[in-house]
């Protein structure tokens, strides 16, 4: 692999003033893929198709990523503008998500707007998608190491019926386990009455059917928002006859779609008369009640 601080123009295309908006800053020179800073995403073109990492001093609104998903590069690092109202600077995260293009973005205050390799040396990620996570991007890395992890590992060519994502959190003495998961559809059979599952949907009366066929230890949903008359939680109430005993976390503090984020970011909002025998308690974290329902024996 080799890296270069601006380095080399690209060649064969024609540009405004005869001057190339991208610089290859960095080239794995097994795959022969490269890392191109730009200035704008309205810079990506079709050299970088399915092979490039493009780091582009842009926000990252729907209308960049549509952009940049015109030409389908590798994956995308932009810049996150403080976010924005309703999260408009960054939302093209999923929007690439959606089209199986890995995305991040860096902190604005970390690098210069408009400055492609700026970017590239000096920011610092804030945000990313699901698939940029699965490369290993995260939070507080720099914009190098994010790319380079962009660059070199292949996500999994998975449907979006086969992505889980479930990951113990916890396990007990007697061998059972936290698990936490983006979506109740996604529980096992291993789940059954053995468990604790930590998800990511909402617990309206849809979610009733996938509760009732995996039959979990314990659950933990998110509240939906509590919604109109409470639906976002009518499971909660409806598994009781069942002896399902479960909780949900406030929707506003825990991301809906990640089961990771209710786990390390969920507070209890809501709690079913078997969990709350269990001693699971409105306002306690996800993390702790879910522990509280793994050791503590159905009644």
């Amino acid at each position: 692999m080799k890296q270069t601080t601006a380095g080399p123009k690209r060649e064969g295309h024609e540009v405004e003033n005869e001057q190339d908006k991208q610089t290859v800053v960095f080239t794995d020179e097994i795959s022969g893929r490269n890392v191109v800073a730009m200035d704008s995403a309205y810079d990506v073109d079709q050299r970088n198709t399915g092979a490039d990492v493009c780091v582009n001093a842009s926000y990252c609104g729907v209308l960049p990523a549509r952009f940049i998903s015109d030409h389908a590069p590798r994956a995308a690092i932009g810049m996150d503008c403080a976010v924005g109202p309703e999260g408009s600077a960054i939302a093209g995260l999923w929007f690439l998500e959606a089209l199986n293009i890995p995305a991040a973005v860096a902190d604005v205050m970390t690098a210069h707007l408009g400055n492609g390799v700026h970017l590239y040396e000096h920011g610092v990620i804030s945000f990313s998608n699901q698939l940029a996570k699965d490369c290993g991007v995260k939070k507080g890395m720099s914009v190098k190491e994010a790319a380079l992890l962009l660059l070199t590992i292949d996500t999994a060519n998975m449907s979006s019926a086969e992505t889980t994502n479930r990951t113990i959190m916890q396990t007990s003495s007697d061998g059972r386990h936290v698990v936490a998961t983006d979506s109740i559809a996604f529980a096992t059979e291993e789940d059954s009455e053995r468990n604790v599952l930590v998800t990511a949907g909402h617990t309206g009366r849809s979610a009733v059917p996938y509760l009732l066929k995996s039959k979990p230890w314990g659950f933990i949903c998110s509240d939906g928002g509590r919604g109109m008359d409470d639906s976002g939680i009518a499971g909660l109430i409806i598994v009781e006859e069942f002896g399902l005993a479960g909780a949900t976390v406030d929707a506003k503090l825990a991301r809906m779609g990640s089961g990771l984020s209710h786990y390390h970011d969920g507070v209890i909002s809501a709690v079913n008369s078997h969990a709350q025998t269990r001693g699971v308690e409105v306002g306690m974290s996800a993390s702790e009640a879910s522990s509280i329902l793994l050791q503590k024996a159905q009644m």
